[in-house]
């Protein structure tokens, strides 16, 4: 009877006028399947019309929540889902709803998190707000530089501008308020001009904190971009430089960000003359989580012979598929501590799946090593597991080696 004129005794024309769709129905189906539709149908302000016009569901929606009242199948996709949960939403239709709320939280990256924000909002949904507040906060420079964070509305992007724990320089901040502002004035029917960008951002230019910047990233950017006034940019070159300060009303205190935490799955390291060398060769380690967590880095041993500069590639892999890699040097001071090495952005770890963190060293052969190694790890609310990779060439396994900790953002 899905989507079927057989003994229809309804009609639905579905979409925006010029993008109608006309879809068959069946009173006591729906009825059963929707408490919305039951009031509709058989309710005492039931209106007995064979044809009901809703043009604020898109067609595809719509059909998706008639399969599902119809046939107790869910069918959905990245094109329609946010659609359809507007229609699940509208129409009570709660396991459809929470149904689409996993699917947008497992398909959540930094790609699309402002505007799933906007929408979790706008349809109260505190889960995937919060889901989405993760995202941006750990992968903050990739979300403010994706496409979706232009679409957002300025409501949206007050509380992004204004929130402490973004993790990103703020040159980048800043850089996003005015690709979004370009994007409102053509959404505005505005020329690009400096003023019309000022004009579009409005209170939300003073959320960003522009005096936090590195002066040369103020001198070379904000300074220069035209959506300042003179007083504003003498007033901060001032601020840099200054014995008395002058009154800005930017925000003057650096964002907070997140703290990195750090898994260390060895309860001892040591050397040996002979025992620990480098020679290009990949020391490797497989991990999974319980939790979804962004790996921002490792930390590393280094030499054992007093200080030496070493050469990390470091890299993190998904079944063979290459998530993020960096090219980085860092300073050894010939102690057992480790040093940390970043990847240029925090990389998303989904649970329940196997990772496998990988580096390739160049710099003095004799270093320390981890013994004691341990299965499993708990960091803070983390559960770490660890296991050998294939990958390793060098030595590294769960009981001794190389990359001792894992840096990362809960």
């Amino acid at each position: 009877m899905f989507n079927n004129e057989l003994m229809a005794d309804v009609h639905f024309v579905v979409g925006q006028t010029g993008r109608t769709q006309r879809l068959p129905g069946h009173r006591y189906v729906l009825a059963v399947g929707s408490s919305v539709f039951h009031a509709m149908f058989y309710g005492e302000l039931a209106e007995n019309k064979d044809e009901i016009h809703i043009p604020d569901v898109e067609p595809a929606a719509f059909l998706a929540m008639l399969k599902y009242i119809y046939c107790d199948e869910i069918d959905l996709s990245a094109d329609t889902v946010l659609a359809t949960l507007y229609a699940a939403k509208k129409y009570i239709v709660p396991h459809l709803a929470r149904a689409c709320v996993n699917f947008l939280e497992t398909s959540l990256s930094a790609k699309n998190a402002c505007v799933l924000l906007s929408q979790s909002c706008l349809f109260e949904e505190p889960e995937l707000t919060q889901r989405c507040w993760e995202v941006i906060d750990a992968q903050a420079e990739l979300a403010l530089r994706s496409e979706g964070f232009c679409d957002i509305d300025s409501q949206t992007l007050e509380s992004i501008l204004q929130r402490e724990t973004l993790n990103a320089k703020e040159i980048a901040v800043f850089e996003a308020a005015l690709s979004w502002a370009e994007a409102e004035c053509q959404r505005q029917e505005l020329t690009s001009s400096t003023d019309n960008k000022r004009k579009v951002l409005g209170k939300a230019m003073f959320l960003i904190r522009i005096p936090t910047m590195a002066l040369d990233d103020f001198a070379n950017g904000a300074a220069q971009s035209g959506v300042l006034t003179l007083t504003e940019t003498n007033d901060i070159f001032l601020w840099y430089t200054a014995a008395k300060k002058p009154d800005l009303e930017f925000v003057s205190q650096p964002r907070k960000g997140l703290t990195p935490q750090r898994c260390h799955r060895f309860q001892s390291c040591a050397y040996r003359s002979n025992q620990w060398r480098y020679r290009g060769r990949c020391d490797s380690i497989q991990f999974a989580v319980d939790k979804r967590v962004f790996i921002a880095g490792f930390g590393l041993y280094g030499s054992s012979c007093g200080s030496a500069e070493y050469s990390a590639k470091i890299e993190l892999k998904r079944q063979g598929v290459l998530l993020g890699q960096n090219l980085s040097k860092y300073f050894s001071d010939g102690s057992s501590n480790t040093f940390p090495v970043w990847f240029e952005y925090p990389v998303q770890i989904e649970p329940d799946t196997f990772y496998t963190a990988s580096v390739v060293l160049d710099g003095n052969e004799l270093s320390y090593f981890g013994q004691e190694g341990m299965t499993e790890v708990q960091c803070g609310k983390v559960t770490f597991q660890f296991q050998c990779s294939s990958d390793s060439t060098n030595g590294t396994g769960v009981q001794g080696g190389q990359i001792p900790e894992l840096i990362f953002y809960a």
